[in-house]
C-alpha cells in the first residue's frame, strides 16, 4: 500500500471487513481478471473519502478518469494498428506550405498502413486528418473558451474525444503513438514537442521516433535546433546523445522513412524485473550480436546483450511470434539506445 498509515482510524478488522465488501461487489457487477487493480482503486477512494477531499478535487479526479476511461475504449480496437501523433498550429491557412506538408506527411502514413493522432482543431490539425482520411484519424480535443473548434473532417466520428483536460488529452497522444511528427506551431506545439522529449528522454514513456518537419525550404525546427544546441547542449543541461532523439527535416519522404526504418526489425519493449526486452521481428545473427554487445557495453550495467527465442517469464506471454534480445540497461542512456535500435535495424 502506498498510504504508510493504512487509513487512519481502520483497524485490521476493518480493513478485513472492507477488502471482503470490495471483493463481493467486483464478483457482482464487475467480474474481471485483473480484480486487484479494481480493488486497490475502490480502496482508494474509500480513502478519498476518510481524507475528507474537497469536493472541487473529487470532481476533478472524476472528470479525468472518465475521460481516460472512454479515450481507453475509444482506442481499443485499433490497439494493434501503429498511429503517429501530429502536432501543429491550428492557425495554419490551408494553402500554406506547412499545411500542404502536413497533408502529404499524413497522406503518406495512410499508404503504410498508419493512423494518425490530431488534436482534431483546425491548421495543421486539420492537413492531418485531410491526408489521412476520417477513417484512418482519431481526434482527441480539447474544450476552450477561444480558437479551438473541431474540424469537419473528423467531427462527430466515434473515433473524436472530447477532453476538459490538458494532462488527460496529453497522456493519449503519448499512451497510443508509434511516433510523433511536429509542424511548426506556437505555444502548444512546443509545449507538447518538449514534454514527448522529456518523457522519451526519462524513460517514462516508450522510445518512439520524433519528427520535426518543415516545408521545403523552411526553418522553423532549424532554428529552434540550433537553440536547443547553443543554450541546453553548450551548457551541459542535456547530454550529446539526447540530441538522437529526435531528427529535423524538410522532406516528408525522410520524415516517413525514419519513423517506419524504427520499426523495420524493432518491435516494441518493456522490462522485466531487472531487464529491458527488446521485442525483434526477426532475429540477429550471432555476429551482429556480438557487435552489439561490442559497441554498446557502456549501457549494460550487468552480463551482455542476449537473444532469447520468445518471451521470458514474467511477460504473460505478450508476442510470442518475436524474438528477444535482453539487456540490463543503465535506464538513463536513451539516446545511445537509440542508437542500438537503429544498428539492430540494419545489422544483418
Amino acid at each position: 500500500m502506498e498510504d504508510t498509515e493504512l487509513d487512519a482510524g481502520a483497524g485490521p478488522s476493518r480493513r478485513i471487513e472492507r477488502a471482503k465488501a470490495i471483493e463481493a461487489f467486483l464478483d457482482r457487477f464487475a467480474p474481471s481478471a485483473d480484480k486487484d487493480l479494481l480493488a486497490d482503486m475502490m480502496v482508494t477512494i474509500c480513502r478519498l473519502a476518510a481524507d475528507k477531499t474537497d469536493r472541487g478535487e473529487l470532481k476533478l479526479l472524476n472528470k479525468a478518469l472518465k475521460e481516460l476511461r472512454y479515450a481507453f475504449k475509444v482506442f481499443s480496437p485499433y490497439r494493434e494498428v501503429r498511429k503517429v501523433s501530429i502536432f501543429g498550429s491550428s492557425r495554419t491557412p490551408p494553402g500554406h506550405p506547412d499545411y500542404v506538408q502536413a497533408d502529404n506527411f499524413a497522406r503518406i502514413m495512410r499508404q503504410l498502413n498508419w493512423m494518425v493522432i490530431t488534436g482534431a482543431g483546425d491548421g495543421i490539425m486539420r492537413a492531418g486528418h485531410l491526408g489521412a482520411g476520417r477513417e484512418a484519424s482519431f481526434g482527441v480535443a480539447i474544450r476552450l473558451p477561444f480558437e479551438q473548434r473541431t474540424n469537419t473532417i473528423i467531427a462527430d466520428d466515434p473515433k473524436l474525444v472530447n477532453f476538459k483536460y490538458f494532462f488527460t488529452r496529453k497522456l493519449l497522444f503519448i499512451k497510443e503513438a508509434s511516433a510523433i511528427a511536429l509542424f511548426p506551431g506556437g505555444f502548444g506545439t512546443q509545449d507538447e514537442g518538449f514534454e514527448a522529449l522529456v518523457l522519451i528522454q526519462t524513460g517514462k514513456a516508450a522510445l518512439v521516433p520524433v519528427v520535426l518537419v518543415d516545408a521545403p525550404g523552411g526553418t522553423y525546427w532549424q532554428h529552434w535546433r540550433t537553440y536547443v544546441q547553443a543554450e541546453l547542449l553548450r551548457t551541459n543541461m542535456i547530454s550529446p546523445e539526447d540530441m538522437n532523439l529526435f531528427r529535423v527535416t524538410d522532406d516528408v519522404q525522410v520524415a516517413a522513412k525514419e519513423i517506419t526504418d524504427f520499426y523495420k526489425r524493432y518491435h516494441s519493449s518493456r522490462y522485466v524485473a531487472e531487464k529491458l526486452v527488446l521485442r525483434l521481428n526477426t532475429p540477429l545473427s550471432n555476429q551482429a550480436l556480438e557487435e552489439l554487445n561490442d559497441k554498446y557495453s557502456s549501457i549494460v550495467t550487468a552480463g551482455k546483450i542476449e537473444q532469447w527465442p520468445g518471451p521470458l517469464d514474467g511477460e504473460d506471454n505478450e508476442y510470442p511470434d518475436k524474438v528477444r534480445l535482453t539487456l540490463t540497461f543503465d535506464r538513463r542512456s536513451i539516446g545511445t539506445l537509440r542508437l542500438l535500435i537503429n544498428d539492430v535495424n540494419k545489422l544483418t
